[in-house]
């Protein structure tokens, strides 16, 4: 493999060999279902996704929480198989299943052995098809969901990571909790849960990828017979779903402050600005950046605010991207007497990247940290799945370990100085939860905290 490989929406066949001799390959059904797999010699499991690139921010008014509803309620039974049924499907193979709700898709998954993969396929694609939305487990679970949401906001770093994205966000709809509110969960109903089933759970929008122990052509033969059997029409020709643009939204600032007050023996908080798009040419400088910024034990953050001065247990830098926004962000759970003292000292040490660089020695590290990373993220199967989802549904590429160290090696120190540049140029955002006072960080010096 040489380069990224697109994924191309209207190519019906495509196959290659990536690094480590395994094979990907993807096919487009005439009815618009994707299907991925990446076969790895030498595995004897798997790792099974169904993915619909639908997320938190895809709904529309008066669906607020349906995507995380919907993620719950398709493990309660369907028209052949009872909650019971679909467990015991997977836990008398020891075998794993679960699901995941984020901002911009939604997967359900299994990681199983190789032999195991036709169950996994009929119970996945079942769950996925044709599930009963049964009424009265609707209202059960509406309870089981906003006890989650309790326990979530019974957790302070949960609770400044919420309000962080809505600090820097705004009203975008990347800034909605994905889980939705208790507000918004008491008030959804089933009808309108059921019209956002109907509207993105289609042909079109199936990705089902796969990792592992597998064979493309039987995997095909195995999802198409499964869907077919669960109702669903693949002789009628579609086109799958397009990808989102890439391309950044306009984002305005939530709030420069937002202060939950909680009687914590610690304040936990965040601090960042917008960041990079995913599909943004410089995502890999981006991660150079969070590496030697607060990537690890040897990163600036750590060291200066844990090692040198003592202020923090916790403290690291993180960089999400969505399909037309992104963030920086920095994270510290300090002494609420000390928090001010910390987000200053955060800030500054944003603006001395920016102003002043990295070394030759943190270039090398954070090249090392991130290339060791990525080759043993990939020792699991669940890895290399999501891998084939993400490129699938939001990059419309696939790059492979080789694709990702060449693109990593012509990153330069001057790239990450840049970058940092742009971002220290950004409206700040902060974010805290704890015992804080209202002026808590007014007191930033304008070096730290300009706009």
């Amino acid at each position: 493999m040489n380069g990224a490989v697109e994924f191309p929406l209207d190519l019906p066949e495509l196959s290659f060999q990536a690094a480590g001799d395994s094979r990907v390959r993807r096919s487009v059904l005439p009815s618009g279902v994707r299907i991925l797999s990446e076969q790895v010699p030498g595995s004897r499991s798997l790792t099974i996704g169904l993915w619909v690139a639908v997320g938190s921010r895809d709904e529309l008014p008066g669906h607020f929480g349906s995507t995380h509803f919907l993620e719950h309620l398709l493990f309660k039974g369907t028209r052949t198989r009872s909650a019971l049924d679909i467990a015991v499907a997977f836990d008398s193979v020891g075998g794993e299943h679960n699901a995941m709700t984020a901002k911009e898709y939604t997967c359900y998954y299994a990681k199983v052995q190789d032999r195991d993969l036709t169950m996994a396929v009929d119970v996945l694609t079942d769950m996925l098809t044709a599930s009963l939305l049964d009424p009265v487990e609707f209202e059960n679970e509406r309870g089981v969901i906003l006890e989650e949401l309790a326990m979530a906001d019974d957790d302070p770093s949960d609770v400044a990571s919420e309000r962080f994205f809505e600090a820097v966000l705004g009203v975008h709809p990347l800034g909605r909790p994905i889980g939705g509110s208790p507000e918004t969960i008491q008030a959804v109903t089933r009808d309108a849960v059921y019209e956002h089933y109907l509207a993105n759970y289609r042909p079109q929008d199936l990705v089902v990828t796969v990792a592992g122990a597998v064979d493309h052509d039987a995997l095909v033969e195995q999802v198409t017979r499964a869907l077919v059997r669960a109702g669903w029409n693949l002789d009628e020709v579609a086109v799958p779903v397009g990808r989102r643009m890439g391309h950044p939204a306009s984002i305005s600032q939530g709030a420069p402050v937002t202060i939950v007050r909680r009687p914590l023996e610690q304040a936990n908080m965040l601090i960042g600005m917008p960041g990079l798009v995913a599909s943004d040419d410089r995502r890999v400088t981006m991660s150079v950046l969070n590496s030697i910024f607060g990537g690890g034990m040897s990163s600036r953050l750590f060291q200066e605010v844990r090692e040198k001065r003592g202020l923090a247990y916790s403290v690291y830098s993180f960089a999400p991207g969505y399909s037309d926004a992104g963030l920086f962000g920095m994270y510290a759970g300090c002494t609420p007497a000390k928090a001010g003292q910390v987000a200053e000292l955060l800030l500054s040490e944003l603006h001395r990247l920016a102003d002043h660089g990295v070394t030759a020695d943190e270039m090398k590290r954070a090249a090392g940290q991130l290339s060791g990373a990525s080759a043993l993220a990939l020792e699991d199967s669940d890895t290399r799945m999501s891998r084939l989802g993400r490129s699938e549904i939001t990059l419309g590429e696939f790059a492979d370990l080789d694709e990702a160290l060449r693109r990593l090696a012509v990153v330069t120190a001057d790239d990450v100085q840049q970058l940092a540049t742009e971002l220290v140029s950004g409206p700040v955002s902060i974010a805290a939860v704890g015992a804080l006072e209202d002026d808590v960080f007014t007191s930033l010096s304008p070096a730290a905290a300009r706009p």
